[in-house]
């Protein structure tokens, strides 16, 4: 198992490298100059060229991204915001609390809801539950999470005036971006464990559990669940990672001070470090949580725990 980690970690290197070159060159190739957002329309060419050569903009594309790869990789610095000339990491880690309880609250609501919603449609299967499961399943995947935000203030908010439409401090501001931002992830996950269960219940180890007399609900839950869910843990640990990436959206429609947001309004000043730092720091994220994942199998699952043994 130890060499399984380690051989994990050391992929983290080659990803993020992927991740910092695409974001580079999304960033470079883009409209707009970080010296004429931070100047404005009437500072003079000669301050424009100035700025540009301290911010080293005035450098090939290939030395630019080698020196910030040398910075990110073996300095451990994201640089300094081009707008607020704060940290990039202090700035990350003011904003990541909100952006962590966002998409942890939202994976949480959508395994409570989605693992019992398949668990349920897998034991009936092709009735009119499962059918009913699947179809609000489909609904949930198919919504897109900003206009279902949308809808959501203009009912709750607007309409009732049951519940702020911003902030993230009480219960009652985190109930409607909680919901929708997990909408999408309980159909995925309600899905995965249906399909998952009915390949489990269809094994003669439940049959046999069944001629024995073993109750139902002791061979769902015991015999069935257990081992179903390594496909839904996979699933979980993605979507976790889809979620922070997601929290974008979310986070700009409520007014919540995370990551997010502050990557919106860095795209709009077209401040560069801040967004290849978010972005990094999230990838970080995203793949350490898939680690976690992947070391969870072993426990779940005594079968893959014996091919290290």
């Amino acid at each position: 198992m130890l060499q399984y980690v380690l051989k994990r970690i050391f992929w983290l290197i080659p990803i993020l490298l992927g991740v910092t070159f695409i974001v580079f060159t999304i960033m470079y190739l883009s409209p707009g100059d970080p010296a004429t957002m931070i100047l404005g329309e009437g500072a003079s060419q000669e301050a424009y060229e100035a700025l540009r050569v301290q911010m080293g903009l005035d450098r090939s594309f290939i030395e630019q991204f080698f020196n910030y790869v040398k910075q990110v990789f073996f300095e451990f610095d994201l640089g300094r915001s081009y707008v607020s000339k704060r940290v990039v990491l202090d700035e990350i880690l003011v904003r990541l609390p909100n952006t962590i309880k966002l998409a942890s609250w939202s994976i949480l609501f959508a395994s409570l809801i989605g693992i019992p919603m398949g668990v349920i449609s897998a034991t009936r299967p092709y009735s009119k539950t499962d059918n009913a499961v699947m179809f609000i399943s489909l609904i949930g995947v198919s919504m897109p999470t900003f206009w279902q935000a949308l809808l959501l203030i203009i009912l709750f908010t607007s309409t009732l005036g049951w519940l702020p439409a911003s902030g993230f401090t009480t219960w009652q501001q985190m109930i409607m971006p909680v919901f929708a931002l997990a909408t999408s992830s309980i159909g995925t996950i309600a899905r995965i464990t249906r399909s998952s269960m009915m390949d489990v219940l269809d094994q003669d180890y439940i049959r046999t559990a069944h001629a024995k007399g073993v109750s139902d609900g002791t061979v769902t839950f015991h015999h069935a669940l257990r081992n179903a869910l390594i496909p839904v843990v996979t699933v979980i640990g993605l979507q976790f990672g889809a979620l922070l990436g997601g929290a974008v959206l979310t986070e700009t429609i409520f007014s919540i001070n995370g990551i997010g947001t502050m990557m919106v309004n860095s795209i709009r000043t077209r401040d560069t470090m801040m967004v290849q730092g978010g972005v990094l720091f999230i990838a970080f994220i995203f793949t350490v949580v898939n680690l976690c994942v992947d070391i969870l199998y072993a426990y779940i699952d005594p079968r893959i725990r014996a091919q290290y043994d």
